[in-house]
C-alpha cells in the first residue's frame, strides 16, 4: 500500500486499538487526506465501502484494511474526479473483492446501529367525536353462549384509555433501552384499546427497528398504512426498512409517498436521493439533493448534497 503502510498508527492512542489490531482515527485520516471530509467518510460507510471498527469519544476508528479504499478515494478526488464517481468506483472494487471470497455477502446499506432516527409520533391528533345516533344504541347483552359482549370501539371512555396508554408509552419512549419494554407494553395496550390508532403502531415499530427486528417493524408499518395510508411516519420509516434490506425500488416508492404527504421533510429528500443514486438514476436524484440543500441549509449532508446536485 506504499506510503500508507509506512505510516505510524493514526488516532488517539487511548482508542487506537481493538482486539489487538491497530485502528486509525477519522481526525487523523482527514489530516492525512484533507479531501476526505467527515461527511464523505460517513457516506462511504453508508455504501458499505468502509466500516468503523470502533467509536470512542465521538470519533470513529477504522481498521487497516480500510486505508486502501480511503487512499484510493483521496487520490481520485485530488485528480478532480467527482465524488459520485469515486463512490461508484469503490463500490465496484468492493463487489469484486467480495466475489473472490467464498460465502461473502454484499452489503451497501445502513448498518444495524440505526444512526438515522425514524420519524416518531409525539402527540395524537384528536379524532372528531362520532355523531350521536338518532336512536339510543341497544344495550349490550351476553350472546347465547353467555360470552361477554364485545366493547364498542368508538366508546369515548375506551378511546380515552387508549390515549392515556399512548401518552404513557411516549413518555417512556426516550431512546433509553431500559425503558423500551415498558414503552412497548403501553403502545400495545393503546393499539388494543383503539385498533385505529396508527401512532401506537408506528412508535412500536420504531422500537422494533431500533432493536434490529426489521421483520416485526415492517409488518407494523404496513399495518399502519393499511389503516391510515396518509401516515407520513409509516411511509417514511417503511422506506428506511426497505432500503436497509436492499429493496431500493420499493423504498423509493415509500419515500415518494412520504414526500407527497409532507414535501418539507428534508431527510426524506436526502434518503430518496441516496436510494435513486444506488439505482443508478442520478438525474432523478438531483432535484432531491437540491431540495435537501434548500430545506436543511445547515444539515449534516449539505456539502454532499451540493456536490451531487451541481
Amino acid at each position: 500500500m506504499g506510503d500508507v503502510a509506512a505510516q505510524a498508527p493514526i488516532g488517539d492512542p487511548a482508542g487506537s486499538s481493538s482486539g489487538g489490531q491497530t485502528l486509525y482515527g477519522s481526525r487523523a485520516i482527514r489530516d492525512l487526506y484533507p479531501g476526505l471530509r467527515e461527511d464523505r467518510l460517513r457516506y462511504l460507510e453508508r455504501w458499505g465501502v468502509i466500516r468503523p471498527a470502533s467509536i470512542s469519544g465521538g470519533e470513529r476508528f477504522y481498521a487497516f484494511a480500510d486505508l486502501a479504499a480511503l487512499r484510493h478515494a483521496s487520490a481520485e478526488l485530488a485528480r478532480g474526479v467527482p465524488f459520485r464517481s469515486v463512490v461508484r468506483d469503490l463500490r465496484t472494487m468492493r463487489q469484486r473483492q467480495l466475489a473472490d471470497v467464498p460465502g461473502a455477502q454484499l452489503s451497501f446499506d445502513f448498518q444495524p446501529s440505526r444512526e438515522t432516527a425514524p420519524a416518531k409520533v409525539i402527540a395524537l391528533t384528536v379524532r372528531p367525536a362520532a355523531p350521536a345516533p338518532a336512536d339510543p344504541p341497544a344495550p349490550l347483552v351476553p350472546d347465547v353462549l353467555g360470552n361477554a359482549p364485545a366493547p364498542r370501539l368508538d366508546d369515548p371512555q375506551r378511546l380515552a384509555r387508549a390515549a392515556a396508554c399512548f401518552a404513557e408509552g411516549a413518555s417512556l419512549d426516550t431512546g433509553d433501552p431500559l425503558h423500551d419494554d415498558a414503552a412497548m407494553s403501553a403502545y400495545r395496550q393503546a393499539a388494543s384499546l383503539d385498533p385505529a390508532m396508527t401512532a401506537a403502531l408506528v412508535n412500536l415499530a420504531n422500537i422494533h427497528y431500533a432493536r434490529d427486528r426489521a421483520i416485526e417493524a415492517e409488518a407494523l408499518y404496513e399495518k399502519a398504512l393499511t389503516i391510515e395510508p396518509s401516515s407520513f411516519e409509516a411511509q417514511y420509516n417503511l422506506g428506511n426498512v426497505l432500503h436497509d434490506s436492499g429493496r431500493f425500488e420499493a423504498a423509493a416508492r415509500c419515500y415518494r409517498g412520504a414526500l407527497a404527504i409532507d414535501p418539507t421533510y428534508a431527510d426524506a429528500h436526502f434518503y430518496l436521493a441516496v436510494t435513486l443514486e444506488k439505482l443508478g438514476r442520478s438525474s432523478d436524484a438531483k432535484p432531491h439533493w437540491v431540495s435537501y440543500r434548500r430545506l436543511a441549509p445547515n444539515g449534516e449532508w449539505v456539502e454532499l448534497a451540493r456536490e451531487f446536485s451541481e
